[in-house]
C-alpha cells in the first residue's frame, strides 16, 4: 500500500481554508484594516545573540505524528510560562485541521507577552501574509519545498513591506540552495531573512537530525539559521550550539511536560 504524502493532505486542506477566509474576510478588506497596527516586533533580532543559541519555544495542541501533545491547552497560559522561563520567541502553529491551532491563538499570544511571534503555517499566497498580519504575527515561516524561488521572493518583499521577518525553511540539499540563491532586495536594500533547517520530512513524517548535518556546512557564517524538529535534551542543543547554530525551534519537548519553565531550564541549560 502506498504510503500517504502527509504534505499533500496538509496544502489540499489549506487552499480550502485559505478560499473560505477570502470569503469571509476579503484581501483588500484585510490590507485597510492593517494600515493602522503597530509595528511589529523584530523577531531576527531577538533570535540572534553572539556566543549563545537562543530558543524559539512552540504553542501547538497536536500534530500528525504525535496526536494530541498537550491537553491543558491554553495559548496564553503556555506563553506566560515561556516567557518567565526566558525564551527568545515564541512560535504559534496555526494550522487549524491538522495542528488544532488557529490565528487568533497568535493574538491571544501576543496581547499578554512582549516577544516576538512567529505564524507557523503551510504559507502559500500573498493573502496569508496580509493576515499574518492583521492578527498579531512579526514573522511568518516560508516552506522551501511548498513555494518556487519566484513565490519566495514575491512573498519576503510583501512581508518585509509590512513589516515582517520571515524563516525560510529547508529539509533537503536541494531545497537549500534554492534559498541561498535568492537575492531578495527592495529599494535597492537587501532583504535579510532567517533560514530553517527542518529535521522532519514533512511528506513522511520521519525526522532525522543528521539533516541538520549534512545541510548546516553549506550556509554562509553569517547567516541566522534556526533548527526545528526532533530536538529533545541539552546534548541536542549543546550539539546545535558547538556547530554554531543561532536558535532552535522547539514544541514537543516542551508541551508534553507538566513543568514547562522546568523542561526549558533542562533543555536550554539555563
Amino acid at each position: 500500500m502506498a504510503k500517504i504524502d502527509k504534505l499533500k493532505e496538509i496544502v489540499a486542506k489549506k487552499k480550502e481554508k485559505i478560499a473560505l477566509a477570502k470569503q469571509s474576510l476579503p484581501e483588500e478588506e484585510l490590507k485597510n484594516k492593517i494600515a493602522d497596527l503597530s509595528p511589529p516586533r523584530p523577531f531576527i533580532e531577538a533570535i540572534n545573540k553572539p556566543r549563545t543559541i537562543t530558543l524559539i519555544a512552540e504553542i501547538k495542541k497536536q500534530s500528525p505524528s504525535q496526536g494530541l501533545i498537550c491537553e491543558s491547552f491554553d495559548p496564553k497560559d503556555i506563553a506566560a510560562i515561556y516567557k518567565d522561563a526566558g525564551v527568545q520567541a515564541i512560535s504559534v502553529l496555526t494550522e487549524e485541521d491538522f495542528f488544532g491551532g488557529s490565528l487568533r491563538h497568535i493574538s491571544e499570544v501576543k496581547s499578554c507577552v512582549d516577544l516576538p511571534i512567529l505564524r507557523k503555517d503551510f504559507i502559500l499566497e500573498p493573502y496569508q501574509v496580509y493576515e499574518s498580519r492583521f492578527f498579531g504575527a512579526d514573522a511568518i515561516l516560508l516552506i522551501a519545498d511548498l513555494l518556487s524561488k519566484e513565490n519566495l521572493s514575491e512573498l519576503i518583499v510583501l512581508a518585509d513591506s509590512l513589516g515582517l521577518d520571515c524563516l525560510v525553511e529547508s529539509h533537503t540539499e536541494k531545497e537549500l540552495k534554492k534559498v541561498l540563491s535568492l537575492k531578495v532586495s527592495q529599494e535597492k536594500r537587501f532583504i535579510l531573512f532567517a533560514l530553517g533547517l527542518n529535521n522532519r520530512d514533512l511528506h513522511t513524517l520521519e525526522v532525522d537530525l543528521k539533516t541538520t548535518e549534512r545541510l548546516f556546512p553549506l550556509i554562509p557564517k553569517e547567516r541566522t539559521v534556526v533548527v526545528e524538529s526532533g530536538i529533545k535534551n541539552y546534548q541536542d542543543v549543546l550539539f546545535l550550539k558547538i556547530l554554531g547554530v543561532n536558535a532552535v525551534l522547539v514544541g514537543e519537548a516542551i508541551l508534553k511536560t507538566q513543568d514547562k519553565k522546568a523542561a526549558i531550564q533542562d533543555l536550554m541549560g539555563w
